[in-house]
């Protein structure tokens, strides 16, 4: 299974300090030294992989933007400007044959994007990338909003941190069994990202229209995505597999070289559990996608 503004003099957030001291998120990353932002990127945690902020929003490394490689262990240090780490958010490229995902310690076969917020850079990971693209594409949508919308849609307890590193997680702790399902969920989610790559990324470039797209479907069906983990099923289920080539399907028809495309109706604004759940006679099933069928 393969596997986003205020500047002030002092921002504390998740995953970046600047000119305040060390400090901790809450699990999501210490960030020691001021204008530094440090972190882990994982689907299992992925080494060889680039980072970088990405300003112009292409999800693509331009000259100017502050960039770094992941290490062995999947982390990653970079030097940025108080005012860049607090605006842009985080990218990360793993790249074909080259970075080592360590689920498998062997090189990912697709390349693959994941990102994060500004400021919520201390793992970075599918969840953290379905948050940013919820929040990218409802600018009035706050972190919090997203991760309780992600939270509600995984099934997973009031409270939970969505944000967290859920490799180290999931070795042990009060939260362990879900920061096991979150590393699964995880892990279907860079199989449904990384199997659109020829299409979201041809010839290396990454197509923005075609990535939103793709994050939105995936949106849409998280809870279908949930449930097929807590079934223990894998990729390679019928849900899966239909969803994989429907995805493809509909990626095919965007064309890459038009315009921006709004896609602000896939990442509706809804944090109940009542938008991605049916319970009925205590049997819990997934709603996919928010108020339909398989998109």
């Amino acid at each position: 299974m393969k596997k986003q503004v205020s500047v002030i003099l002092c921002i504390i957030s998740v995953g970046i300090i600047a000119g305040c001291g060390g400090g901790s998120d809450g699990g999501s990353g210490v960030i020691p030294t001021s204008n530094t932002i440090s972190g882990k990127v994982a689907d299992g945690y992925l080494s060889g992989a680039e980072v970088f902020l990405d300003k112009n929003g292409n999800y693509q490394w331009d000259s100017g933007e502050p960039k770094t490689t992941t290490d062995g262990n999947g982390a990653y240090n970079m030097t940025a400007s108080a005012a860049d780490a607090a605006m842009y958010p985080m990218v990360v490229h793993a790249i074909a044959g080259v970075t080592i995902d360590k689920d498998t310690n062997t090189a990912v076969t697709n390349s693959y994007v994941l990102c994060a917020p500004a400021g919520s850079t201390g793992f970075i990971s599918p969840m953290s990338t379905l948050v940013w693209e919820k929040m990218h594409a409802n600018p009035g949508m706050h972190l919090n909003d997203a991760t309780t919308q992600l939270r509600n849609q995984m099934n997973l307890p009031a409270g939970f941190d969505m944000m967290s590193d859920y490799v180290a997680g999931s070795q042990s702790g009060v939260n362990a069994t879900h920061h096991q399902e979150m590393h699964t969920i995880a892990q279907q989610m860079v199989d449904l990202i990384a199997g659109q790559s020829a299409l979201v990324m041809p010839g290396g470039n990454v197509n923005a229209n075609r990535y939103h797209d793709m994050m939105g479907i995936i949106n849409a069906n998280m809870s279908g995505i949930a449930a097929n983990t807590e079934h223990h099923l894998d990729e390679h289920s019928t849900f899966m597999t239909t969803m994989m080539t429907s995805m493809h399907d509909h990626l095919g028809s965007i064309s890459t070289s038009g315009s921006f495309i709004n896609y602000s109706s896939t990442f509706r604004n809804m944090t109940s559990s009542r938008y991605f759940w049916n319970n009925t006679s205590g049997t819990t099933t997934p709603i996919t996608p928010m108020g339909g069928g398989m998109m």
